[in-house]
């Protein structure tokens, strides 16, 4: 068998396994178990030890036990629903095994009378006797239970003894696959194979072993598999020519110059990357990512500037109508009233929109504006030269793929993403693409001084607010739920806005989930021209819109979000030049988690730091919705805890980028780690 077919073996169908039927292969896929690969994931959590027996009269209640028994009377009795019953014994006692729904036939020939039969299981008592419940090991052969048996996050309805059994005809069978990696990798983790380090991880005394080398050398192809794909897909995008975008240095400094603040440090180099992109022969594909109130957008509609002046259009996409409408006026304050700068919304007639529809596609418009709608099929571009994408962190792969082709092979890709994210997390998610940062903070923002407060003291809290209401500045309240709820004991949104309405009427408004989108952006829109000083929200104020005037955020039970979360809630005040204040109301109760996550925020306005946090503490999986981000979650590695295998795999790809090595050995590897469904052509 070659190595093609061994690979292929491990990715059949469930079916393909003796004793697996059609029922068992569906409760298995539930659980998102599709072929004999996905098994070999679902590692032991822990195990039984049945290999020592004991003797009755030494039986500890409670506890799995393994005994070797001797049948000696049949209790079957004819009320419907009752337990059948043997009475079994050894030289020191007796003992009951009790056996609910099951068959007289099936209980006579698992337990023979006369016969010497070892049976494990946990011990009960009842009136004062031993008694075994269903035992699920029982056999002649004392040799087969009296071993170490895995412990499996089980899936219902499929028993622990099957899964074992299941697991070890696998790993009989394992194939031996050719090696992919190079010696020196192999050196790294002591020259095992990705057969043996398989193996072992599923034997008993190798549970929750992450140090170990069979370990980390399963963690590594993970990894390593991930930046593989994203290492062919940036080769793809650079190959693709494009006609150089022309910098005029000069025009772009005069938009600079009439800035009213500087560019930071972090800024100036991010610029200069993007232009370098724009005026080279190969396709941009750039990700810019920066914490809340870094200065992202002045960078994105600079190098907008750059691609008009170059002849081409711009499309900038925003995820909401008010976001796109606010970098609108933006470019519209900022460049020439000779750009031809449009926004095409929900508002939009059908007439206007007819009319944008017409002017895009014979280049009437330079840069437009608007939500996801720019991208249908029935718009059109003349001559699209770059597309900008804000706040799109949940752009996965396949998604960015497509995106970067839909502009054509001149056409620029630029995505922005407020979420900071620690370097490793980055490499996986976004190593498709370049990568600029800026962590630094315009001079003129002021950090946001961080408070929490107990939910008993609020009368301080609506002190404080009447007192900056009469400074004119405006509140977020955030609140967990939308409505009470009776099993969670968190502050509704529609309790709190019935309970500040008194205090403050006609100065509060709701905002949630629920809110219809025309309704929400009338809300948001009135806020920001400071209609009333209060918005009481669910978490959907997170993303992007700045609120000059709003300077005081509230957050409740700030204990139940996580680091990053509350970061980017925090983040919504603090876009003015005025001194800005987060609160983070909690309970008394407080877990030694919570406690550490309040201490954190108030220590650092640092995402990037928060972030990496947060990720020590929850895992990266949980981080700002990641796991519906279009990347595979890993099943092994662990982007805080293995940060030397991810540095180790992005070392090993610029060394086979930069040797040109051909990367077919590597086709088993993708196709196992499923990364393979962007770049058929390779696998």
């Amino acid at each position: 068998m070659d190595n093609k077919s061994n690979y292929k073996y491990l990715l059949s169908d469930l079916t393909a396994l003796k004793g697996v039927g059609i029922k068992t292969t569906n409760l298995l896929k539930k659980k998102k178990i599709n072929n004999i690969f996905d098994l070999l994931w679902k590692l032991p959590k822990s195990y039984t030890d049945r290999s020592l027996s004991s003797k009755i009269k030494d039986l500890k209640i409670g506890e799995i036990q393994t005994i070797t028994i001797i049948p000696k009377k049949y209790s079957f009795p004819r009320i419907r629903n009752l337990p059948n019953k043997v009475l079994c014994s050894d030289e020191t006692g007796e003992i009951d095994c009790i056996f609910f729904n099951s068959y007289e036939g099936y209980v006579r020939k698992i337990l023979p009378l006369g016969k010497e039969i070892t049976v494990s299981g946990k011990i009960g008592n009842f009136r004062g006797k031993y008694q075994l419940t269903n035992p699920k090991y029982i056999s002649e052969d004392s040799s087969l239970i009296k071993q170490k048996h895995n412990t499996y996050s089980l899936t219902d309805g499929i028993s622990e003894k099957i899964y074992n059994k299941i697991i070890s005809q696998i790993i009989e069978k394992l194939p031996i696959l050719e090696e992919w990696h190079s010696k020196n990798i192999l050196n790294k983790f002591n020259d095992i194979s990705w057969n043996d380090a398989i193996k072992e991880l599923h034997k008993p005394e190798n549970v929750g072993s992450y140090k170990k080398k069979f370990y980390q050398r399963l963690a590594f192809d993970e990894i390593f598999s991930t930046f593989l794909v994203n290492s062919e897909i940036r080769k793809k995008i650079k190959k693709i020519k494009k006609t150089n975008k022309v910098l005029d240095i000069n025009k772009q400094n005069e938009i600079i110059d009439q800035l009213d603040f500087s560019l930071t440090k972090d800024q100036v180099k991010t610029l200069k990357e993007i232009n370098g992109d724009l005026c080279s022969s190969t396709k941009m594909f750039r990700l810019l990512q920066g914490d809340v109130g870094s200065g992202k957008t002045i960078v994105s509609l600079l190098s907008a500037f750059t691609t008009v002046n170059s002849g081409f259009q711009v499309a900038v996409m925003a995820p909401t109508e008010i976001l796109a409408r606010q970098h609108y006026e933006l470019a519209k304050k900022l460049f020439p009233k000779a750009l031809k700068i449009r926004l095409i919304s929900g508002k939009s007639d059908y007439k206007e929109k007819k009319n944008i529809l017409y002017e895009l596609s014979n280049h009437k418009i330079d840069i437009i504006f608007g939500t996801h709608a720019i991208f249908q099929k029935k718009i059109s571009f003349k001559k699209l030269g770059l597309i900008i994408i804000d706040e799109q962190h949940k752009f996965g792969v396949n998604q960015r793929k497509r995106l970067s082709d839909k502009g054509g092979n001149n056409c620029d890709v630029l995505l922005m993403t407020a979420t900071p994210i620690p370097r490793t997390l980055t490499m996986t998610m976004y190593g498709d693409m370049d990568l600029s940062i800026i962590r630094e903070k315009p001079k003129s923002r002021k950090p946001i001084k961080t408070y929490s407060k107990l939910e008993s003291k609020i009368d301080d809290i609506i002190k404080f607010i009447k007192k900056e209401i009469k400074l004119g500045n405006q509140i977020f309240w955030v609140c967990p739920l939308i409505e009470e709820s009776k099993k969670i004991d968190h502050s509704s949104a529609v309790k709190k806005f019935q309970y500040l309405n008194k205090l403050f009427p006609n100065q509060v408004s709701l905002l949630h989930g629920k809110t219809s989108i025309e309704e929400k952006n009338i809300i948001l829109n009135d806020f920001l021209n400071n209609k009333f000083k209060i918005l009481v929200s669910t978490t959907i104020i997170e993303v992007g819109i700045d609120f000059p005037n709003a300077n005081v955020i509230i957050i409740e039970n700030a204990n139940k979000f996580g680091l990053s979360q509350l970061h980017q809630l925090r983040g919504r005040v603090g876009r003015g030049s005025k001194e800005s204040t987060c609160i983070l109301m909690f309970k008394s109760n407080l877990s030694i988690n919570a406690k550490k996550r309040i201490s954190i925020l108030k220590d650092t306005n640092d995402g990037f730091v928060i972030s990496e946090e947060d990720m020590k503490i929850r895992g990266f999986g949980d981080i700002l919705g990641f796991k519906q981000s279009g990347i595979k979650n890993f099943k092994l590695a662990d982007p805080i805890h293995n940060n030397d295998l991810f540095l180790l795999a992005e070392i090993e790809i610029r060394r086979i980028e930069n040797s040109n090595e051909d990367i077919s050995k590597y086709k088993p590897l993708i196709k196992l780690y499923d990364r393979a469904d962007i770049i058929n052509d390779i696998a």
